[in-house]
């Protein structure tokens, strides 16, 4: 009798929306690379202590982002930021040996970045956000916990005329495909 070697079931985990790029006349939208993010908690006292362990200073202000060396914190509530890390580090890493009181929460398998660029870019992602997205209203830097469609995005303006999506990634094929239709009306 021969014997029968087992076989082990292995799966691959691809980026949601992988390379999708999408160009209409005044607007690019495409997937960004994976990038490391942390769902932050932190009571005032402990602030200081996870921004140094950050390499970054969480933002106290509403609406506010900080950015430094491809690490960015977003505000999203007085407690709460989002820590995006696009240079390879490991923020849950960084924040593990801080004894202050804090909750760190490793989601970067939650969430999928698209870029969104362009003279309508304002225009298109306004196609189903209801903010006020004027340079005036939301300078760069600015952030917010919001909703396009149906779909509770974190949005980042990361110059005059580019912004940063974050989705979960359940929800990116909607986003995506929202994106993408409304880029199409964005410049007429």
């Amino acid at each position: 009798m021969a014997k029968s070697a087992a076989k082990i079931a292995t799966a691959e985990r691809r980026p949601a929306q992988d390379g999708r790029q999408h160009e209409a006349p005044g607007v690019v939208i495409k997937t960004l690379p994976p990038a490391q993010r942390l769902a932050l908690r932190v009571g005032e006292k402990s602030v200081p202590s996870l921004s140094r362990a950050l390499g970054l200073s969480l933002p106290k202000k509403p609406k506010t982002s900080t950015i430094k060396g491809g690490r960015m914190a977003l505000w999203l509530g007085p407690d709460e930021w989002l820590v995006i890390d696009e240079a390879g580090g490991d923020p849950l890493a960084d924040c593990a040996s801080v004894k202050a009181l804090h909750s760190a929460v490793g989601v970067s398998h939650r969430n999928v970045a698209i870029s969104v660029s362009g003279p309508a870019a304002a225009a298109t992602i306004n196609g189903g956000c209801p903010q006020d997205l004027s340079l005036s209203a939301f300078p760069v830097g600015a952030c917010s916990r919001t909703i396009l469609g149906k779909s509770e995005i974190v949005l980042l303006r990361t110059g005059p005329e580019s912004f940063r999506v974050e989705c979960w990634r359940s929800f990116s094929d909607y986003v995506w495909a929202f994106l993408t239709e409304a880029s199409r009306s964005a410049a007429a």
